[in-house]
């Protein structure tokens, strides 16, 4: 078996030829994952990334070594506390994040553990004795006997999402067969190319960043507007502006020019328009019109409804 401190400069170097090999690193939380689980998470990261897992001071006496090399790994010390983990890769942020997190095992409510998500007892009958309906009393499940068993009459909020699993808690949800909780890789923190950044960020699509884009460039045109300073936001509006004005100007004084005249004329005759306007629509449909009636006649010269012997 290798000595400690050569399992120590194996693990360096690991460490080491990993962060050279591969540009981006998830910080990831391993909290109540199983060895089986963890198995099937590399199985599945095949070819597209590696874990890597480690006590935590090994982990921050190498990247302190490495910080020569990369100053940028001092991101990463922050995030090296409680049960973590790495996970390298070279591939699509976003589709090794799904690979990371899709794999979530049901598991018990245990006394003095950390609720993730709210637990409810959802409503119905539990086929158990009528004997127990005193330990539903003591939780506050309000309960009816149906047949011989206790039937739990309305949803309830056992346990909120933060707050610890009593010892009462967890036998009622075993003894409801409920496992009311899932565990799995939970993604802490993502480093990229000397970035440091939450998985989060990797939710944000092209079309959310050109929302908050164009928003940012109507606050600028609209405060350019009207403090009176041109900018490249603003100028187009201006423009238009402008050009409304002279168009306004125009109708009112006898001044005009090309563009001007077909409002003018508008504004002189409008029922001229109005009546342009159906009187188009109609020569469109003329020779749709025409065509069937021509149809219908050729149909009625063919036979005239008679057989050639009758």
């Amino acid at each position: 078996m290798p000595a400690k401190g050569e399992k120590k400069v194996e693990y360096f170097n690991k460490l080491k030829d990993l962060l050279e090999t591969y540009q981006s690193i998830f910080i990831v939380r391993v909290d109540n994952v199983g060895s089986n689980q963890m198995h099937q998470i590399r199985q599945s990261l095949r070819g597209e990334g590696v874990v890597l897992m480690g006590k935590n001071t090994m982990i921050r006496r190498a990247l302190k070594v490495l910080l020569e090399e990369n100053p940028n790994y001092e991101k990463l010390l922050p995030f090296v506390k409680g049960n973590v983990g790495f996970v390298f890769t070279n591939s699509d942020l976003k589709d090794i994040r799904e690979m990371v997190t899709a794999n979530r095992v049901a598991a018990p409510a245990k006394s003095g553990a950390v609720a993730p998500v709210d637990v409810i007892i959802p409503a119905g009958n539990t086929g158990m004795e009528p004997g127990k309906t005193s330990f539903f009393q003591a939780l506050g499940v309000p309960t009816k006997i149906t047949r011989g068993t206790i039937e739990i009459i309305n949803d309830v909020h056992l346990v909120k999402v933060g707050h610890k699993v009593g010892p009462s808690e967890a036998t009622l949800l075993n003894m409801l067969n409920i496992s009311p909780f899932t565990y799995g890789m939970e993604v802490l923190q993502v480093y990229d190319q000397g970035n440091c950044f939450s998985s989060e960020i990797l939710d944000i699509t092209d079309d959310v960043l050109l929302g908050h884009f164009m928003a940012g460039v109507q606050n600028v045109a609209a405060l350019s507007l009207q403090i009176g300073f041109p900018t490249l936001a603003s100028v187009p509006h201006v423009l238009i502006n402008t050009y409304k004005n002279v168009l306004a100007v125009s109708v009112a004084t006898d001044y005009t020019f090309e563009a001007a005249e077909k409002i003018k004329a508008y504004l002189a005759d409008p029922s001229a328009f109005a009546v342009a306007a159906p009187a188009a629509a109609a020569t469109s449909d003329a020779p749709a019109a025409a065509a069937k009636v021509e149809e219908a006649a050729e149909e009625s010269d063919d036979d005239m409804g008679f057989g050639l012997f009758d």
